[in-house]
């Protein structure tokens, strides 16, 4: 059941989930939520941080109780990583070899490490922007119920 508040405000919504306990889920407007988890941060509340490790969400936020670790981003991170790493990296090696045209033992002792340093530099912020797209369109990973067992190993 989606509920809004009296003061009409969309921003504001909020959804319940049967069986969780009467805590509300904070359902902030898309690009909050996105720019939130983008920078380490709770997407509901933009308090608390997002991540325990690498890559890893906390199992609920500390300051609002959100619970982040049930949202299943799957392979959406990785897929738009590799498409941005692509984008910047694969014009820049054109523009290298139209330039003069190097070794190929160049090129590679460039433009992989490159490639590598960009795509863990952009893995975890774009894994939180995910995140805070998945919360603010109510995918909170409790669409089955609470009885839904986590996903195996």
């Amino acid at each position: 059941m989606v509920q809004r508040n009296t003061t009409g405000n969309a921003s504001a919504m909020t959804q319940r989930h049967p069986g969780i306990g009467a805590r509300a889920v904070a359902r902030p407007p898309l690009a909050t939520a996105m720019l939130r988890g983008a920078l380490n941060r709770c997407p509901a509340c933009g308090a608390a941080r997002l991540f325990t490790g690498y890559l890893v969400p906390r199992p609920a936020c500390e300051r609002c109780g959100t619970a982040l670790g049930a949202i299943r981003t799957d392979d959406a991170p990785p897929y738009v990583t590799i498409f941005l790493v692509g984008h910047i990296v694969i014009p820049l090696l054109l523009m290298v070899e139209q330039g003069g045209a190097p070794p190929l033992w160049l090129m590679a002792a460039l433009f992989l490490p490159l490639a590598l340093a960009l795509s863990l530099l952009l893995l975890r912020p774009v894994k939180g922007a995910t995140l805070g797209l998945m919360l603010a369109f109510g995918m909170t990973g409790r669409e089955q119920g609470p009885d839904v067992p986590d996903r195996p190993g």
